[in-house]
């Protein structure tokens, strides 16, 4: 490879790097991203949220995901904890739904958008290493699939590359593991399997067993992906054992639900197995950097939030490199900013699953208690914020303000459960007053709190900056708010 330079270097192409990628392109800048594999790879995380949406709007790719052809989700079906119930995104006022994608095209189709709109991708490139001058990143060294050597200098990097971590693992030891979500999921897909008769088109089958969940996506190509999410100390059990095809159909067996989805169904595929540890970087920007996506974060496969936490740091990421290349805030206002904003967007969602993993009440309590957030795991002023703002919504908030952080938990459990009850009680709604009514529906949308923006309105800046993402992609001041810049 000629040796080159870029003013910002993507490093990996999956949908957090090629967001970031495509934004700053479309803002007229020099972008590179470097993707090793030279054909769409294949990953999990198939199903996507709403807030996807908003996304494939900013990067001008809606239209052709829509041609695509993937399963369109407009919700969710949950059997949890003993309990059934459905989540609808939207209403025909405010349509709202997501999509279930095999990742290995969409994060293809992401990608050949970004070289639509000016990335230059270099497909089969893989970094082997940076070149760092003072803490700050500069060029990168790689090699081509051909083997052929060469180096990027740059001006900004975006670190895309997943749970591999180039940045965290390799120049800032920074990564720490947390004790909860320490899960082992098993999955395959299924051919000839039935589709569910009940809640929202095309949702998510979200079931919990007495040790674990189980997740059942119906895709486009006809097959439907299963998967048994176990937490390591059963799945070590286990597996002195079992096979991994024994714990897999056992534990499928024991769920009504996903069990008469694939009765009638193949199993075409070998299992394939990941270990999912929760992790997040202390900080994810610094001097000359940005980790999006996996490369800084990773909490866990319920509720479906890896895309969209990729998808919203590469918008995040692309407005503070834009905004501190054009001179309109320091660089140092741009990384504080980032780092806030990732960091509770991540706290946020850690708040909502570690809620809803309480709510098992399997016959094996272990499961939910091993998913229990300790003081390791959070920061205890961090996980107060992110709990008020995600119940900012809910009548009794005046109610929990005075909680304390270890009783958080069970304050999110309670809001959970009366949600179960208002569920139970559909047939009951006509004869129900106006405030049990409203309240009911209060605590119905607190469900869908990981949908809502962060940092994207003057009303949830952060430190005074928040994203404008229009026409011009860029952070803005609220008034009143200081410049550092």
């Amino acid at each position: 490879m000629t040796p080159r330079s870029t003013q910002i270097l993507v490093v990996g192409g999956g949908p957090g790097g090629a967001t970031s990628a495509t934004l700053l392109a479309r803002q007229g800048f020099k972008v590179t991203l470097m993707e090793r594999e030279t054909e769409g790879r294949y990953h999990i995380g198939e199903s996507l949220l709403p807030s996807c949406l908003r996304i494939l709007d900013l990067i001008g790719a809606r239209e052709k995901v829509e041609k695509h052809g993937f399963q369109r989700k407009d919700g969710g079906y949950f059997d949890w904890g003993g309990q059934k119930w459905e989540v609808a995104f939207g209403n025909l006022a405010r349509p709202l739904y997501g999509f279930q994608v095999i990742r290995s095209e969409f994060d293809r189709l992401l990608l050949d958008h970004a070289r639509s709109e000016g990335v230059e991708v270099l497909d089969g490139t893989a970094v082997t290493d940076l070149v760092v001058e003072n803490g700050v990143p500069v060029a990168a060294n790689c090699i081509d699939r051909r083997g052929t050597s060469g180096r990027v200098e740059f001006s900004s990097l975006v670190d895309a590359s997943g749970r591999a971590g180039l940045m965290a693992t390799r120049y800032l030891n920074n990564r720490r593991f947390h004790k909860a979500f320490m899960n082992v999921a098993l999955w395959g897909y299924w051919r000839g399997a039935r589709r569910l008769a009940v809640g929202p088109f095309g949702a998510i089958a979200t079931c919990s067993i007495p040790s674990g969940w189980i997740w059942a996506i119906p895709l486009h190509d006809g097959t439907l992906s299963v998967g048994v999410v176990l937490h390591k100390s059963k799945f070590r059990t286990l597996r002195q054992y079992f096979s991994l095809e024994e714990i897999y159909r056992d534990s499928i067996a024991s769920n009504a639900t996903v069990s008469n989805l694939v009765e009638c169904g193949e199993l075409q595929t070998q299992l394939r197995t990941e270990t999912d540890y929760s992790y997040t970087a202390e900080w994810s920007a610094g001097p000359g950097y940005y980790m999006v996506g996996d490369a800084a974060c990773f909490l866990d496969p319920l509720l479906s939030t890896g895309v969209h936490l990729a998808t919203f740091s590469g918008l995040l990421a692309a407005a503070c490199i834009a905004s501190t290349l054009r001179g309109e805030v320091s660089a140092g206002d741009a990384i504080d900013f980032y780092n806030t904003s990732y960091r509770r967007a991540f706290m946020r969602m850690m708040v909502v699953v570690g809620a809803f993993y309480q709510t098992h009440r399997g016959r094996d309590s272990h499961f939910s208690q091993a998913q229990t957030l300790t003081a390791d795991d959070y920061d205890k002023e961090e996980l107060g914020r992110a709990f008020l703002h995600i119940i900012s919504g809910v009548e009794d908030l005046k109610d929990a303000e005075d909680v304390h952080p270890h009783k958080l938990m069970g304050v999110l459990l309670q809001i959970y459960q009366e949600h179960y009850s208002f569920i139970q009680q559909k047939n009951n709604w006509v004869s129900m007053s106006a405030d049990e009514i409203n309240r009911g529906m209060t605590t119905s949308r607190f469900i869908g709190a990981v949908q809502e923006d962060f940092s994207l309105t003057p009303e949830t800046a952060v430190n005074g900056l928040y994203v404008e993402a229009g026409e011009k992609l860029a952070l803005r001041r609220t008034s009143g708010a200081a410049s550092a810049a």
